[in-house]
Parts: C-alpha cells; sequence; structure tokens
C-alpha cells in the first residue's frame, strides 16, 4: 500500500494541467476521432497508478508475463456520447472508465504542430498517447486541448484518455445536482494541425457606443503564438469591404479597428453574420461573426440601441428522445427548434456550458443565450482552489463563445445561499468575468426572502447583495409548485432592492404528457397549464420585468426524480416530453410570448 502511495503521490506531481482549446475548431483542418472506442472500467480509480497503469497499453511479451487488462480484447463505447446511455449496465455508473483510440496520422501540412482537441469529458480526464501521459483537464462541460507534435506518429497511434465523472464536494458543480451525471468522452474529439506559428486567440466586437449611429466602430485583438511569431496579421470582413494590416507586439499580440456604414446589426429579427478573415504568417482561419450591442439603462435591456423583452426559456444539453448528452447540430437543431416554435427570442443554458453547436446555431438562428457555470449547491465557498477553478472554467467557455453575437449575459450561480464566504467567492469570479470579457452582461439566479419592514406578509424581497455586482437582477420563484396553491401567485408582490432590469431566471412546475384531470390535480395537463396562468400574472407585476426563461423546455433525466409511474428518474417540469409531444403549458407560454412580440416590435433598420 505504502507503494502504491508513493507511486500516487509521484505520478501527480508529474501531472500538468491541459491547455487552453484550440479556438475555432471548425475553421481548423482537423481529423475526427469520434467513433468506437475500447474501454476498461476502473470503478476504484486506481487505473492511473501501479505497476502497470492502463495508460501505457501494455500487452503480454510471452506466455509467462502477467499483464492483467487487455483493452484488444474490450468492449467498445460510441464516442461522443455518455456510457450511461449506452450499457445498461453503465447507466447509474459513477467511477473511471479508460477509453482507447488507435489511429494513423498523415501530416495536412508541412512541419505543423499536431494536438489533440477534447469537445468536453465529464468530470477529470487523464490523457496520454502512445504510452506517454501528458496531463490532466478538470471540468466536464468545457473544451480542451493537448499537444502530441512530437509523439504522433504515421501509424498506430493508440490515445488513452482515463475519465471519471465521480462527485467530490470541491468539484463544480458540487456533490448533489439536479441533473443526470451523464459520465465519458460527451463531445467531439479531434487531431488539429496548426502551423508552428498560429493564430491562438482572437476577439472581435461592435462598440457599444455606435450602435445607433450612422457610422459603426467594430474593434478587435488578434493573438499569435509560436516561436517565431509574425509581425504582422491581416484581418478581412470582404462582404463590407474591409481589411487592415495589424501590428503584432513582441509578446504576440495585436489590435484593430474598423469603421463602416454598411453594417447590418444582427439581432434576433435579422440574424445577419459576416465573414471574418484572419491571416497571419503560415496560418489563417475564417469564421462568421455578427455584430450588435447589448447594454441595461435603469430597469431596461437594450439591443442596438432599442429595448427589447427577452421571451426565454431553460433548456438543458440533452436530447431527450435518446436519453443522452447532446452532441451534434440536429441535438441543437431540435431542441432550438421548439424554443422557436415557443416564440423565444432567448434561451437560458442551463446549468453548464452547452455543446457549441447550439451556440454557433443560435447565432444562425437569431436566438439569444445566457451561458453559465454550475456554481450550484453545495459549492465549497471557503476553498480557494475551487475559485481558481471556477475562473479556469469559466476563461475556457467565454475563450470559446466570446465572438458569438447570440451570446449576451454570463451568468455567475444559482440558486446560492448569500453568505460572507458566498458573498466573496462570487463577487470575485464576477469581476474575472468581466475582467475576461466587458461587452456582455453580467447576472445569477438569485434567491428572494419575504419582505419586512412594513410590507405585507405576501411580498418578497429581492435583495441578494451580489446583485450589486451584475447588470441583471434574476431569481427563480415556483409558487404553486413548491409553495401554496397556483392561486397564490395573485396575493404576492415583489420589492427588488435594485434599480437594474430583471429576469425571471425559473418558474413552472411538473407534468406528465397524457395525463388529464381538473385544474387542481397535481402532475396533470391541466394544473401545469393552470400554474402558468397565474404564474405570468404575477410576473408581469415585477418591477423592471424585461424577460424570463421558465423551468424548462423538455422533460430531463435527474436521479432525483423518482415518483413511480409519473417521474421515473425524469423531471417532469418541461414543457416537451421526453417522447416529443408538447405539454398544454406550452401554448400559454406561446400565447404570452406572441403578445410580447407585438409589444416589442423591433424597429425597422
Amino acid at each position: 500500500m505504502r507503494k502504491l502511495l508513493i507511486f500516487s503521490l509521484i505520478f501527480s506531481a508529474l501531472t500538468v494541467n491541459a491547455q487552453q482549446a484550440i479556438t475555432n475548431i471548425q475553421g481548423r483542418k482537423t481529423q475526427s476521432l469520434n467513433g468506437k472506442w475500447k474501454y476498461i472500467i476502473d470503478q476504484y480509480g486506481t487505473g492511473a497508478i501501479g505497476f502497470s497503469p492502463l495508460y501505457e497499453n501494455k500487452k503480454p511479451v510471452d506466455k509467462s508475463d502477467r499483464v492483467e487488462y487487455s483493452f484488444d480484447q474490450a468492449q467498445s463505447l460510441w464516442v461522443p456520447g455518455s456510457w450511461n446511455a449506452q450499457k445498461d449496465e453503465l447507466y447509474y455508473y459513477e467511477g473511471s472508465i479508460w477509453y482507447r483510440r488507435m489511429f494513423d496520422f498523415t501530416p495536412q501540412l508541412k512541419n505543423s504542430r499536431v494536438f489533440i482537441y477534447v469537445g468536453a469529458a465529464n468530470y477529470k480526464t487523464d490523457y496520454s498517447l502512445n504510452g506517454k501521459k501528458l496531463g490532466t483537464h478538470e471540468g466536464g462541460f468545457t473544451p480542451f486541448s493537448f499537444e502530441i507534435t512530437d509523439l504522433v506518429k504515421e501509424k498506430d497511434n493508440f490515445l488513452i484518455m482515463g475519465v471519471s465523472n465521480r462527485r467530490e464536494a470541491d468539484y463544480i458543480p458540487g456533490l448533489v445536482t439536479d441533473w443526470y451525471n451523464y459520465g465519458g468522452i460527451t463531445r467531439d474529439v479531434m487531431i488539429v494541425e496548426v502551423p508552428q506559428n498560429y493564430i491562438d486567440d482572437y476577439t472581435i466586437s461592435l462598440r457599444k457606443e455606435t450602435a445607433t449611429a450612422k457610422e459603426k466602430v467594430i474593434d478587435g485583438k488578434v493573438a499569435l503564438t509560436g516561436k517565431n511569431i509574425p509581425s504582422e496579421a491581416t484581418v478581412e470582413i470582404p462582404e463590407l469591404g474591409l481589411s487592415q494590416v495589424v501590428k503584432i507586439d513582441a509578446d504576440g499580440n495585436g489590435t484593430f479597428s474598423f469603421k463602416s456604414k454598411n453594417v447590418s446589426l444582427w439581432s434576433p429579427e435579422n440574424p445577419k453574420l459576416y465573414v471574418l478573415n484572419i491571416k497571419a504568417g503560415e496560418d489563417q482561419l475564417t469564421d462568421k461573426v455578427g455584430f450588435r450591442s447589448i447594454e441595461t439603462r435603469g430597469k431596461q435591456i437594450f439591443l442596438n440601441g432599442s429595448p427589447i423583452f427577452l421571451r426565454g426559456v431553460c433548456i438543458h444539453d440533452e436530447n431527450p428522445l435518446r436519453a443522452d448528452r447532446a452532441n451534434s447540430v440536429d441535438d441543437a437543431k431540435l431542441i432550438l427548434g421548439w424554443a422557436k416554435e415557443l416564440g423565444c427570442n432567448f434561451a437560458r443554458l442551463a446549468h453548464y456550458p452547452h455543446q457549441e453547436n447550439i451556440v454557433r446555431l443560435a447565432d444562425e438562428m437569431g436566438i439569444l443565450l445566457w451561458e453559465e457555470l454550475p456554481l450550484y449547491w453545495g459549492i465549497n465557498w471557503k476553498s480557494e482552489a475551487v475559485l481558481e477553478n471556477a475562473k479556469r472554467q469559466y476563461s475556457e467557455m467565454i475563450r470559446r463563445d466570446k465572438n458569438r453575437a447570440a451570446t449576451i449575459i454570463w451568468s455567475i450561480a444559482n440558486e446560492t445561499t448569500p453568505g460572507d464566504a458566498r458573498n466573496k467567492f462570487l463577487g470575485s469570479v464576477a469581476d474575472y468575468v468581466r475582467s475576461q470579457d466587458p461587452t456582455r452582461l453580467l447576472s445569477a439566479a438569485c434567491k428572494k426572502d419575504l419582505a419586512v419592514d412594513g410590507h405585507p406578509d405576501n411580498d418578497y424581497m429581492v435583495s441578494d447583495p451580489i446583485a450589486e455586482k451584475l447588470d441583471i437582477v434574476s431569481f427563480n420563484e415556483y409558487i404553486g409548485w413548491y409553495g401554496g396553491a397556483p392561486s397564490e401567485s395573485r396575493k404576492k408582490n415583489f420589492i427588488v432592492k435594485y434599480d437594474k432590469p430583471v429576469i425571471i431566471s425559473e418558474f413552472g412546475g411538473g407534468a406528465l404528457e397524457g395525463f388529464h384531470a381538473d385544474s387542481t390535480t397535481r402532475w396533470s395537463e391541466e394544473y401545469q397549464e393552470y400554474m402558468y396562468r397565474e404564474n405570468i400574472d404575477m410576473f408581469v407585476r415585477v418591477p423592471g420585468l424585461s424577460g424570463m426563461t421558465p423551468w424548462v423546455l423538455a422533460d430531463f433525466q435527474s436521479p432525483l426524480r423518482q415518483l413511480p409511474n409519473v417521474q421515473d428518474g425524469w423531471n417532469r417540469k418541461g414543457l416537451v416530453s421526453e417522447k416529443g409531444r408538447k405539454k398544454k403549458a406550452f401554448y400559454v407560454l406561446q400565447n404570452f410570448y406572441k403578445q410580447k412580440a407585438a409589444e416589442y416590435q423591433a424597429p425597422k433598420k
């Protein structure tokens, strides 16, 4: 046991963290490693230690040699995809599984650098190539990369990734969540080739104060990396006739600015995207970007200088029809298609970073987005390590999505209880996120308390101190489901301490699709329908109401929800069932959103 412990400590000391993911993966030369991967279960998490670690992919050298595993004879799992949805015996499995993928590699570029890109693996991943341990990534929903330039061969490479979805108190999220803990490599894996000196990162956005001016200003940054960084880069937006040579400093950074009277602003009614080309030395990237402004003034949200009501809904990154983590364009089209049919111009991507496909599709479809990290129940607010982990995961999400016009809100928490440690933690996160991206709004799904100081007993006060750091006050409220009858909504009023716009970040209740009864029978479609009517009538009285994202678009899996013959492991608050059938409350919200859309007609441009 002592030898095993010593080996583990040495191994941990040699482990390095994954680097930031290659940006704009769609614009790179890639080779997919999706498909069938061999796997070995490692329930006790010892696969990276011991006398024959799994990442070495050892095979017996003769008939007397002892090797106590075999990838060659192992079963297979599809990547991307969770192991829970693929094997009945792994449905509730929480632990480690080691994946192996054999591949050949023929370079497409001369003298290139080669990386592995992982869209996401839940939750902690050890990775190696050809028997060499390369590093570890923590976080189940953000992408990461690692370089294999000096290790990759033309034939018979083996990539091994040990993925653990075990829950721990110091993880993000913590020990308890109200969604399914899918394990495995849940998003795409690719080989990426770039030149020796390449475009590491870039940022582009509309200067907010020019949104209503005849001449728009577009600002941006370019970051290069390598040993012999070019002294300049070229940035072009061909459709606007814009081109600029950008001077690159010794650290690889450069800034640029364009002026144009011909920019068509991006909006839900006009999701206009422009081709962006960036060239530097032997590297070049193409992206599609939109230009819009987002800001608050008093109790209103302004998009492109005009007030907007955010007609939203919460969604999980799950395809309910196949009961698995979403990972494809088709998955994204299904979910956002339902949102569009509902009348949404906005969606809250709860409670963690969703797949990049849904963010890019929202850009194309004209759906504004709220993105967040799972700073949720049970976070260890006193831990500096957890705080640094939160900042790192946020930096990974911002790096991936900061050039998407659809994303307008970064949210820093959901349903967390105020307190000194929590306030300090979230305040630090808010400051960090704003330092990384000052162009978007900050929010958090907060709690509310009963009002005091002479207010009626039925009044609620929204006064979470973290809202001082935020642009938008948001809160969750489940009157009619977790407290009182739906009719209690008529008595409730909300006092918001801050002169800021308000988004109702969650409300709703469950219904078993197809179960019909009167409006007082819980779990019936009629109860959910009645509750939505009463809740909406209550929320329109909230001062500064600028949007809402009821919970939730579609039924989703959750181990917390076990009521037999009703929930059966599903959270039933969806407006659409896991069979894709719409419940009666769907049409209540759809009609309300039609009214709000008519009320907030976008001005003609």
